[in-house]
């Protein structure tokens, strides 16, 4: 059976660090308040002159060395992002000159948190039906830019950086198993970035209400995630004839400490099998999963033949699952 297979990943962070006892200096809150809440202590943020593709393309760097797999070899390039560097082009292009990935095609993806698996599920799709025999998969965000720094229930939550994946052609029972999308655009005002759009667009009215930066009703996307996740997870399992006790590794959306701590005890997982890393880096939106996936790959924490399942809930709203032999 030809299937898509990991065999590469790779992400990038920014150096500079900002932790919960610097954002005391800037907004109402305190770091025993922010931990207690979501879990996290710091997140990076992203310098001048690093952008989105800065990170997108060391992250892809890193995961192409990893698969030992050239540039020029990729047949297609699909970047996750809602912060991409222009409007337009796609960030993805730009990313494609930076590799010398003269062949690939390249495009954005717009899924927000659910990005990378949105991305992945293109890239499995293309590798089945025989369009394509190596992708990249990249979610990147630099989230930073467009947080509005006044409001202590948004700025503290969010983080920058990038993680990457290279999905090959291969035979035999390892690789993506399955994915599995959803979206549900009624809820979409509970997330989103309201300005810079064709609705309200960049002039001065719109940097005067703020509107450039994203909105979010933290409770009721609470609410949703837990639900929607855990459906998503089953659903994988159900499509796959396997039972939750039959996880090896769980690499949730790093969003909050309290999500995945409900998704995990709704699944019957212990902590040794789901990976968090969301007290070092915030929630990095669609980077979030392949940030997490390249550091418990490097790490070792993923063995060969292990079955592994990536689940994230994001603005749209959207959601998904991946589940996948590695």
């Amino acid at each position: 059976m030809v299937r898509a297979r990991i065999t590469g990943t790779g992400s990038a962070v920014p150096e500079k660090l900002l932790t919960n006892y610097d954002l005391e200096r800037l907004v109402d809150t305190t770091d025993e308040w922010i931990t207690t809440r979501t879990g996290i202590k710091e997140r990076r943020i992203a310098a001048d002159g690093e952008y989105t593709s800065t990170f997108a393309t060391k992250a892809a760097e890193r995961a192409l060395e990893m698969a030992g797999v050239s540039p020029n070899e990729l047949d297609l390039i699909i970047l996750a992002t809602i912060t991409p560097d222009f409007p337009f082009p796609a960030t993805a292009c730009l990313v494609q000159n930076n590799l010398k990935a003269q062949k690939a095609a390249a495009y954005d993806i717009a899924a927000a948190c659910s990005g990378f698996i949105y991305g992945l599920s293109q890239a499995d799709n293309a590798i089945r039906c025989g369009s394509a025999r190596k992708v990249l998969v990249i979610g990147a965000e630099v989230l930073t830019r467009i947080v509005d720094w006044t409001d202590r229930n948004t700025c503290l939550l969010f983080g920058d950086g990038a993680g990457a994946a290279v999905v090959e052609t291969v035979e035999g029972n390892r690789g993506i198993l399955s994915t599995h999308l959803h979206s549900d655009g009624s809820h979409w005002e509970l997330l989103y970035q309201p300005g810079c759009g064709s609705r309200n667009p960049a002039v001065q009215k719109t940097l005067d209400d703020r509107q450039v930066f994203l909105k979010m009703q933290g409770n009721e996307v609470f609410k949703l995630a837990v639900r929607a996740m855990e459906d998503a997870a089953l659903e994988a399992l159900t499509a796959n004839g396997l039972n939750p006790s039959e996880i090896d590794f769980f690499i949730p959306h790093q969003a909050n400490r309290r999500i995945i701590d409900a998704i995990g005890k709704r699944l019957g997982l212990s902590d040794d099998k789901v990976y968090v890393n969301l007290d070092r880096y915030g929630n990095t939106s669609a980077a979030s999963i392949p940030i997490a996936l390249d550091e418990a790959n490097r790490t070792g924490r993923i063995k060969e033949e292990d079955v592994v399942l990536l689940d994230a809930f994001g603005g749209g709203l959207t959601w998904g699952s991946a589940l996948v032999r590695w």
